[in-house]
């Protein structure tokens, strides 16, 4: 049997439209943002309109759109969609509030406590080392690891750094410092069973946890209502994480952990534009 090694004849190009369920509001702010940093650079000369970046980005960032095919069918070069997203992504990241500014913005506005949890964001698998160290065995599966708080409504607040995903979300808040800057915020965080042990002042604690079962020790009845009031005040935080999550460049992470951080932390400020409007 012989072999076909030619290309195929007849191929051309084909583009297709596809919905993109995002608001004008979220088109228009970040149109505004790139054109404010072009002016801040003092570059006025893009290949295309600042809408049309905009909506590619969104694209890319929504619906995960290969950076090739968008390329292709909106006639630039690969590298330069890829370096618009780059461009946003690090415009969007670097808008994020630190965490005391945040712990102190919700003490100012007569806050006393915001929730406190943790979410995996699946990683391709990588070989060597690089593979064993963002691998969850809690989870059985390649993630990386972020903490985030948001507020009684629901609202994402802050997203911390992309740790690997054998770290466990007590190390990293201690890493950040939580409890002492909860503290010095005189605020309180609301958390799930898996931060039991974050507390390190049972005279003064910030971390609020519930009560955990032991073998041949049943939880009494006040202790599981107590877990039920924690379990309903913690949905909100849930849904956050679900709005954050519907950006489906969220779906496998692809990059190292600095560019995941700033990744995650634009995405927050996307899901802000998107919920509040």
């Amino acid at each position: 049997m012989s072999k076909k090694t030619s290309p195929a004849g007849g191929t051309e190009t084909v583009v297709y439209q596809s919905s993109l369920q995002l608001s004008t509001a979220t088109l228009t702010f970040l149109g505004d943002l790139i054109r404010g940093h072009l002016k801040k650079i003092r570059s006025r000369w893009r290949k295309l309109p600042l809408g049309q970046i905009a909506t590619i980005v969104l694209a890319v960032l929504r619906h995960d759109q290969r950076v090739a095919d968008m390329a292709g069918g909106n006639d630039v070069s690969r590298t330069t969609v890829g370096r618009w997203v780059k461009e946003v992504v690090r415009l969007l990241a670097g808008r994020a509030e630190r965490l005391d500014r945040v712990l102190k913005k919700i003490a100012r506005k007569g806050g006393h406590v915001v929730l406190l949890d943790g979410t995996l964001v699946r990683t391709r698998r990588r070989t060597g080392a690089d593979n064993r160290k963002n691998y969850s065995g809690k989870h059985k599966c390649h993630a990386l690891l972020f903490i985030a708080l948001t507020d009684t409504e629901g609202r994402l607040l802050w997203v911390s750094a992309a740790r690997v995903g054998r770290s466990s979300e007590i190390t990293a808040c201690r890493h950040e410092h939580l409890t002492a800057k909860l503290r010095e915020a005189d605020l309180g965080a609301i958390a799930d069973l898996g931060f039991v042990g974050l507390e390190d002042s049972w005279d003064d604690p910030v971390v609020i946890t519930g009560y955990k079962t032991a073998r041949n020790r049943p939880l009494t009845p006040a202790k599981k209502q107590v877990n039920q009031l924690l379990a309903a005040e913690r949905a909100t935080c849930e849904h956050a994480f679900a709005h954050l999550k519907s950006w489906r460049a969220l779906v496998k992470l692809r990059l190292d952990l600095r560019y995941a951080t700033a990744q995650v932390r634009a995405l927050m400020l996307l899901t802000h534009q998107e919920v509040a409007r």
